[in-house]
């Protein structure tokens, strides 16, 4: 019999513990920031019936989409966001949940896209979202959300960019584009990537735009400046009871952000900010990093008013926010951000003495006891066996006792980057963990 070729499906991959590892520190930091702020977690399924997910994203996620028909012979299809399971989950369930709900939601999602530098066909969401408030105060939230995330996992120079599609679609209303709107903000999402000359071929050829409209929407995405500069300049171009509703939103984000502590530096209007898919109505956002911006946005969203009513009569307005936790962890990588290491836990006990094998296991017990993670070394080998493997994996420290140590009741911490060696007692007075040693190995 042949052997299969070990292999992974083009834009799909394998995550090894060294990734695997703060992967999950990254996943397990969104969580705390998003608890903080009193959102819920929840889970949905990956497969929905397609009608669900088709025509909920635009075109291009249509065509994204990963869709068949199952062994029942249901048309179904992968979620390729966790946004449009939320609007179903939340009419299906809002008499039960009550609002306002806030959530979290973790998971994977598909997406058959062309695949690019941090960027795959799976990857995982880190979404939050509000929904049942029209209030601009769950918008104001949203952007702290995303401030206190990248905060807490150590970035210091990054800008989340705000704009707003009321004031984008007020502009179309008065060059009577409403009809086109949907695909005009999807070619005008790549202006930052490939430049006005191409946006404007687009919309002039795929669009259909004469070139005086043309021109006229890109002039307002084209607007660059302070903040205060660029609000001045919005003024005159907020047209209709719409346009002037998302300028008085976009103040009120920027006023509310500030009066709780982000900085101008970490947040900037940008009015080429479009945000390529359907659903949304109001204030929208990317994230990007100053040191990497050339990776993309990392972490976006925006306010969707009118998506759950797709399921449901009842108006069930919502905002939120997505962390690209691939792209992030690509960026961390080349940031070189990520710690080395292919262990969760910094201590290694060495398997010195068979004799001792209970004494071994006893300790260990104990060391997990007191909050201090531990990897014992399954067999007696070479202590120089032992600590080569604890070198490759990344452990800090190496907890080392024969039978001299044993009997004098004494341990050798070994601190693997320097070699430094120290010697500890093992028990307290009353047999349990002695206090120097839990408090040198919680360093």
């Amino acid at each position: 019999m042949s052997l299969i070729e070990p292999r992974t499906l083009k834009g799909f991959r394998d995550y090894l513990p060294e990734t695997m590892i703060p992967r999950e520190r990254l996943m397990e930091t969104a969580r705390e920031v998003y608890r903080s702020f009193g959102f819920s977690p929840i889970d949905t399924p990956a497969l929905e019936y397609a009608e669900i997910l088709v025509g909920k994203g635009g075109e291009e996620s249509d065509k994204q989409l990963y869709r068949f028909t199952d062994h029942g012979g249901r048309d179904v299809a992968l979620r390729f966001d966790l946004t449009v399971p939320l609007a179903r989950f939340v009419a299906q369930y809002h008499h039960d949940l009550g609002l306002p709900f806030k959530r979290y939601h973790i998971g994977p999602v598909w997406r058959g896209e062309n695949t690019q530098r941090g960027r795959y066909r799976e990857f995982v969401q880190c979404d939050f979202d509000t929904i049942g408030v029209e209030s601009v105060t769950a918008d104001i939230e949203a952007v702290l959300v995303v401030h206190q995330l990248f905060r807490a996992l150590g970035f210091e120079r990054f800008q989340i960019r705000v704009n707003n599609r009321k004031l984008l679609n007020g502009l179309l209303d008065s060059l009577d584009l409403a009809e086109r709107s949907a695909p005009i903000l999807r070619v005008l999402d790549k202006l930052p990537k490939v430049g006005e000359a191409k946006v404007a071929e687009e919309l002039i050829g795929s669009v259909g735009l004469d070139g005086a409209r043309a021109k006229a929407v890109i002039a307002i995405a084209s607007i660059q400046g302070s903040n205060a500069q660029i609000l001045s300049a919005l003024e005159p171009m907020a047209h209709g009871e719409r346009g002037q509703q998302g300028l008085m939103d976009l103040r009120a984000v920027l006023e509310g952000a500030r009066a709780a502590g982000v900085p101008e530096a970490c947040l900037q209007l940008d009015p080429s900010i479009a945000r390529g898919l359907d659903y949304y109505t109001g204030t929208i956002f990317e994230t990007f990093l100053g040191d990497l911006p050339g990776i993309g946005s990392v972490c976006s969203g925006g306010r969707y008013d009118n998506l759950a009513q797709l399921y449901t009569k009842e108006r069930l307005p919502g905002i939120g926010g997505s962390l690209g936790l691939d792209r992030l962890l690509a960026a961390m990588e080349e940031l070189k951000m990520l710690p080395s290491t292919r262990t969760p836990v910094r201590v290694m006990l060495a398997y010195f003495d068979a004799q001792h094998l209970t004494d071994y296991l006893r300790l260990a017990a104990q060391l997990r006891g007191a909050g201090i993670g531990v990897e014992f070394y399954p067999e007696p080998k070479k202590l120089g066996q032992q600590l080569k493997y604890a070198d490759k994996r990344g452990f800090e420290y190496a907890l080392i006792l024969g039978g001299n140590e044993w009997a004098a009741g004494v341990c050798q911490l070994k601190e693997l980057k320097t070699g430094a060696t120290r010697e500890l007692k093992i028990a307290g007075p009353q047999g349990e963990l002695s206090s120097e040693l839990a408090a040198a190995l919680k360093g």
